[in-house]
């Protein structure tokens, strides 16, 4: 199964709504490592309310590419919301 189409509208609106919500738990002082668990815990949740588990890994299995490669890291200090 294919992931659905999602509205470039849409994600970039998300996209940015999640920036500034980093920014602002970032000026709370709040942990980097705390900030991103809460985001990736509340991703997944999201994620499996609304897709099959078999998208998920796929979804997942693209994000461990990401990483592996390099390409993350290259991208660092990028925003990446919306991007998997």
């Amino acid at each position: 199964m294919t992931s659905p189409e999602i509205p470039d509208r849409d994600l970039s609106l998300a996209g940015s709504i999640i920036d500034k919500a980093i920014e602002h738990m970032m000026g709370k002082n709040i942990n980097s490592i705390a900030i991103a668990s809460a985001l990736l815990g509340g991703a997944m949740g999201m994620l499996t309310r609304a897709l099959p588990d078999d998208v998920v890994v796929q979804i997942l299995s693209n994000a461990i590419e990401s990483v592996e490669s390099g390409e993350m890291r290259q991208n660092a200090g990028k925003d990446h919301a919306g991007e998997a």
